[in-house]
């Protein structure tokens, strides 16, 4: 119970050790089966595993390097018709910077097609009034002019659509710009025709072709727009970070403060951060004291105290005073840089939410387009007008939208992830994200997630060796419950108390057991010497033997004691005050027990009321005895409770749980909680705690505070709403919007302004996520 070798680590999978990731920025992509094709591609490749982000543009790859290299990767995506380049988080204003060089241009290439299309719009509208609603034959702007029009949009500003449909083509599917391209192409095509051969009886439609590049292209600018909004919380938080740092120099024999790049910082070099600026890397605190807002990292608003060994981080706002820090973690080994790369990696991520969307995209187009003919022959068969079976198939070509469907997930996770970030929840995948929303029980750790984690020795007990004259009492500081001491607490006690700190606390001095730690703290915080312990042995779960000063000392639970067949009324009256009760037997002669007490978190009660509001049975499993977790539970306000769990067993306990057919959260913090969060639905573990469980876990929590659980759920439940809308609106505009045009109830210049709408409408109410606050309960 109280050595590292009770410290379970969760199970390696060795396969994954020999396994790359790559970040891939990607150009080209229009709509939701362009990323299903790269997706596609990528994955035929030997040992890779791919995920395409639409709304991010980007394509996260993991791979075996003796099996692909990353220019093989390149390479199949630039086959497959689009263009990719490594993403890095310094190539990111790069990538900015032609982003927006790209969007210059389409905003420029959109205005010239409107210039265009506008005369063909106008007379449309004059034509419609002056015939009292009914199409009329008799053009305002003559035919020809109408082609030149509609020729340079048709071809100059809609050759984007051309070259991404034959891409697709050759890529063995389809997109929205086949759809587009061959949607208008038929339009302008047929109006080509009848102007040419002077057919004066018959309506052109050069207003319809361009009109609808020239929607289209204004939706595309808009969704680009909007997209760019979804990751604007990951980009302020890249921002906050200093470019330059004041370090310490040695010039000409003299030490000076030199300002530097950030970028040109190493560990080990020694920066100074004055009051009210931002810390430039992350470091550990020399000398000077102060406060930092952490806020932008963790959610907490409060200031935290600063001084010597403390840790601060990058972006973090350093307070009133002045601090002499040492570098520990520079560029991308800094706790921000760490953040932002996992919320961008859980924003690359598919929720199981996305599978239906994803089966929509892949037969799409081609569906499409035999609606699209369909229509046609239909019409031209039953009503023998091949006018107006051209002019509803056009409409059924391009009122059709898969990047709606694309789009309803992505954005909606992109704002939710980031949010959370801005809350201080990390959520490491969109499988996390959408399983929390139906989580009906949550198993919390106590130790470190209820409680602060900091345990303290409040009380000892000592036994007089010899004389059975009971117990000596020495207290220490009561926190929930007061155990009165007797009062010939005189010299006496006090020498045995030091003597049993003294054997337990030389034992434990190599453990970094929470309770291991209390004791020695105690022991040194009292002067008491210790001595060097020989021939240790842990028993997991259960405690210490060793040889210390010339005695056989065992030091562990009181369970243990009582298995070797001692009585113990005295620990069972500290179990009964709350207190974590630590037996200590020298020469097979029981010395006394330590009473530890570790204080429950400020917020812990509130969090716990909290979550079961929002439905969620909170149940807590801790190595503690019975009374402790008794007392610990119904100071925390929880129900359901199980006490002397080992760490081995608190995995099978959340099985047992899942047997109920509910999904089941754990939260925990230490190592030992590894295996509970491997196998919970959901994960959750607070960024304090060890890097094993943060690896386990699903979504980090960066303030030591359950409330973080429910923000998550909160979060989980808001993003999935907003997926849920976007594929309601996404599948409602199609089963509604096709068999419209399909009947010729939809002109297609409205049907192109509907397609170019509904992404708009989709990204624009994922964008409305970004209006949730976790409760400030």
């Amino acid at each position: 119970m109280f050595g590292p070798e009770d410290r379970m680590i969760a199970p390696q999978n060795f396969a994954e050790t020999s396994r790359a990731t790559v970040e891939l920025a990607l150009g080209g992509m229009t709509c939701a089966a362009c990323a299903a094709r790269i997706e596609k591609q990528l994955n035929k490749l030997p040992g890779v595993e791919a995920v395409v982000n639409l709304a991010a543009e980007r394509a996260h790859v993991r791979f075996v390097p003796t099996e692909v290299d990353v220019a093989r990767l390149i390479a199949t995506i630039v086959k497959t018709g689009f263009s990719a380049d490594v993403s890095t988080a310094d190539t990111r204003a790069d990538e900015k910077a032609k982003k927006l060089a790209v969007y210059r241009d389409e905003l420029r290439r959109f205005w010239i097609a409107a210039a265009l299309t506008l005369p063909l719009v106008a007379q449309m509208a004059f034509m419609f009034g002056a015939s009292g609603g009914a199409a009329s034959h008799a053009d305002v702007i003559p035919r020809w002019i109408q082609l030149l029009l509609a020729t340079p949009v048709q071809f100059w500003i809609g050759w984007r659509f051309y070259v991404g449909g034959f891409n697709a083509l050759r890529g063995g599917a389809g997109n929205m710009d086949v759809l587009v391209a061959l949607g208008t192409s038929m339009a302008w095509a047929y109006s080509v025709v009848v102007t040419v051969w002077n057919l004066h009886h018959q309506h052109v439609y050069f207003e319809a072709s361009a009109t609808v590049i020239t929607l289209v292209l204004l939706g595309k600018i808009l969704e680009a727009r909007a997209k760019a909004k979804t990751s604007i919380a990951i980009e302020a938080l890249a921002r906050l970070q200093p470019q330059t740092a004041r370090i310490e120099r040695h010039v000409a024999d003299k030490l000076e403060l030199v300002d530097v790049p950030v970028a040109t910082l190493i560990p080990g070099d020694v920066f100074v951060v004055r009051a009210g600026e931002a810390v430039p890397v992350d470091g550990a605190v020399i000398d000077g004291a102060s406060s930092a807002n952490e806020s932008m990292l963790t959610g907490e608003s409060l200031p935290v105290t600063k001084g010597a060994g403390d840790r601060v981080f990058a972006a973090t706002i350093n307070g009133d005073g002045l601090l002499r820090c040492r570098a520990t973690g520079v560029g991308s080994h800094t706790l921000l840089a760490g953040i932002i790369r996992l919320v961008e990696e859980a924003q690359g991520s598919k929720a199981p939410v996305q599978r239906l969307a994803d089966k929509m995209a892949a037969i799409f187009v081609p569906v499409v387009v035999a609606i699209a003919l369909l229509t046609f022959i239909a019409w031209w068969a039953l009503a023998g007008d091949f006018t107006q079976a051209l002019v509803n198939a056009v409409a059924v070509l391009v009122i059709a939208c898969p990047c709606a469907l694309g789009l309803a997930t992505p954005t909606a996770i992109m704002v939710g992830t980031g949010q959370g970030a801005k809350a201080g929840v990390l959520i490491r995948n969109a499988v996390a994200l959408e399983l929390a929303e139906k989580l009906k029980v949550l198993v919390v750790d106590k130790t470190g997630t209820l409680t602060s984690g900091r345990p303290v020795v409040t009380d000892v007990v000592s036994i007089e060796s010899g004389v059975g004259a009971g117990a000596l009492w020495v207290p220490g500081i009561p926190l929930r419950g007061q155990v009165t001491a007797s009062a010939s607490d005189t010299v006496a006690g006090r020498a045995g108390d030091s003597n049993l700190l003294q054997l337990a606390a030389s034992l434990e001095q190599g453990s970094t057991h929470p309770l291991a730690a209390a004791i020695v703290a105690r022991a040194t915080a009292d002067r008491i010497p210790l001595l060097t312990p020989q021939n240790v042995v842990t028993s997991a779960g259960q405690g210490m033997v060793g040889e210390v000063g010339g005695r056989r000392v065992e030091v562990g639970s009181v369970t243990w004691i009582k298995q070797q067949g001692r009585s113990a009324p005295q620990a069972d009256a500290l179990a009964q005050a709350g207190r974590s009760v630590v037996a200590v037997v020298a020469d097979d002669m029981l010395l006394g027990f330590i009473g530890i007490a570790d204080p429950l978190r400020a917020t812990s009660h509130a969090a716990v009321a909290r979550l079961n509001r929002l439905g969620i049975e909170v149940v807590m499993l801790t190595g503690d005895n019975a009374g402790t977790a008794q007392a610990v539970a119904r100071e925390a306000g929880i129900a359901r409770f199980e006490a002397e769990v080992l760490p081995g067993d608190k995995a099978a306990a959340v099985q047992k749980l899942k047997q109920r057919n509910v999904l089941v959260g754990m939260a925990g913090d230490g190592i030992n909680d590894a295996p509970a969060l491997a196998a919970a639905d959901v994960s959750f573990a607070m960024a304090a705690g060890s890097d094993v469980a943060m690896q386990a876990a699903d979504i980090t929590l960066m303030r030591d505070d359950l409330n973080g659980v429910a923000d998550a759920i909160s979060l989980s439940r808001a993003t999935l709403a907003k997926i849920r809308q976007n594929l309601f609106f996404a599948f409602i505009y199609n089963v509604l919007g096709i068999p419209l045009a399909a009947l010729g109830m939809l002109n297609p210049v409205i049907a192109g302004a509907a397609m170019a709408m509904s992404s708009v409408s989709v990204v624009s109410n994922s964008l409305l996520l970004k209006n949730w606050k976790p409760d400030k309960e």
